[in-house]
């Protein structure tokens, strides 16, 4: 189930990702940020902190620096170390 998921992502980010303009809040991508979190914690686990950083993506947030957290969360990562 987890390598079907992440060639799913692949998959999203080879061929549909780019048709539309790049509109990402966050760094890394959601698309990016779901295959990580996969990879990490499996694919039932990854897919709901994916599906929660999607929802987290709208105009009321300020968006920017959020990657996988080091232990499964649903809310955005705390970290103080910024890349940009």
């Amino acid at each position: 189930m987890k390598k079907i998921m992440l060639l799913m992502i692949r998959g999203y980010q080879k061929f549909i990702s780019p048709l539309f303009p790049p509109s990402c809040r966050y760094y890394p991508t959601c698309s990016n940020y779901t295959f990580q979190a996969i990879k990490r914690f499996g694919a039932l686990r990854g897919m709901m902190m994916g599906t929660a950083r999607i929802l987290r993506c709208n105009p009321f947030v300020r968006g920017g620096y959020d990657p996988v957290p080091d232990n499964f969360s649903l809310k955005r990562n705390q970290k103080k170390n910024h890349k940009n």
